[in-house]
């Protein structure tokens, strides 16, 4: 989340005409994330975000992610729920961009879970695919594989990130895409499960944000990118302990198929490649109006390089 257009308290205002959440008496912007303009919105009556849409987030994928997150929540996901408006609208305009208001989940974010969150986050996860089952609207995964030979092609500089990373980034795509499995169980998925969009009170999962990258796809990637986010150390180093917590307590809720298992090695280089590429080519076209930089993309080529030694997904805790 970050701030790429302003929305002024007249603007706010007049907004809020439209909807039944109370008189406002907070509103900011939130200076965290890459991808669209949020603002944390308190009333009288509670409290929420208004989320603008901008850049990746395509206005006919819209209708998807708010009917999502309804259905998700209806299943028992404690995830935002889309606010309507008083004539029954999820999604409205201001100032020339998509933008939606959604309850605000209370809960931490943690920067570094230990094991014990990690089986939290592994169960939830599990819980979420299942509670995604029967949702009728489906989406094309726009960051899978179909879509990283066009974004690598936009990348321009990479070695200037880190020298080497241009022939990493294409020799591994070259070889992930080449042995990316065809028929795995699949369904909605997260896409984007790092532990910035896990909310946690104790060391309960207390709610899951950000469902922006949602998508269908198969459930073990969504596995992949958990792994990827969640169980390296500052070091590139994988921790082990934390893999097998993720992927028990995900088995215990969710187990995974022989094959899940046999392509785990090659969904787990191909989400850290996923998150190499956009970062990398978010760090090389900064967006001189946001309030955040963006991420770091070396923190993925270690991961990838990692990946690419691995033979079995015995080696991920499994």
């Amino acid at each position: 989340m970050a701030v790429y257009t302003d929305v002024s308290f007249e603007e706010l205002e007049r907004l809020l005409e439209s909807y039944d959440i109370g008189t406002p008496l907070s509103f900011k912007g939130i200076a965290e994330g890459i991808e669209n303009t949020n603002f944390y919105l308190q009333t009288d009556r509670g409290a929420f975000f208004l989320t603008l849409y901008e850049k990746r987030v395509a206005a006919e994928d819209l209708p998807f992610f708010l009917g999502l997150m309804e259905h998700l929540a209806k299943a028992g996901v404690n995830c935002p729920l889309p606010v309507k408006t008083r004539d029954g609208r999820s999604l409205v305009t201001v100032n020339r961009r998509n933008a939606a208001i959604v309850t605000f989940l209370t809960g931490i974010a943690l920067r570094r879970p230990d094991a014990t969150h990690c089986a939290a986050g592994g169960a939830a996860l599990a819980g979420l695919h299942k509670a995604g089952e029967g949702f009728a609207l489906s989406r094309a995964n726009a960051l899978g594989p179909k879509g990283w030979r066009p974004l690598a092609e936009s990348i321009h500089g990479a070695d200037t990130i880190e020298d080497g990373l241009e022939g990493l980034i294409n020799g591994s795509l070259e070889e992930v895409t080449a042995g990316w499995p065809s028929d795995l169980p699949s369904g909605v998925i997260h896409a984007d499960f790092f532990p910035d969009n896990i909310l946690f009170v104790g060391d309960a999962v207390g709610g899951v944000i950000d469902f922006y990258f949602a998508c269908n796809d198969f459930y073990v990637y969504d596995l992949a990118t958990m792994l990827n986010s969640w169980c390296f150390e500052l070091d590139g180093s994988y921790n082990i302990t934390k893999g097998q917590s993720v992927i028990n307590a995900y088995r215990a809720a969710r187990p995974l198929s022989e094959a899940e298992i046999a392509a785990l090695p090659v969904l787990m280089r191909g989400a850290a490649l996923r998150f190499l590429l956009t970062r990398t080519y978010d760090w090389l076209n900064q967006d001189p109006n946001a309030l955040v930089r963006p991420k770091d993309p070396r923190e993925y080529s270690k991961k990838l390089r990692f990946h690419n030694k691995v033979k079995h997904a015995r080696e991920y805790g499994l």
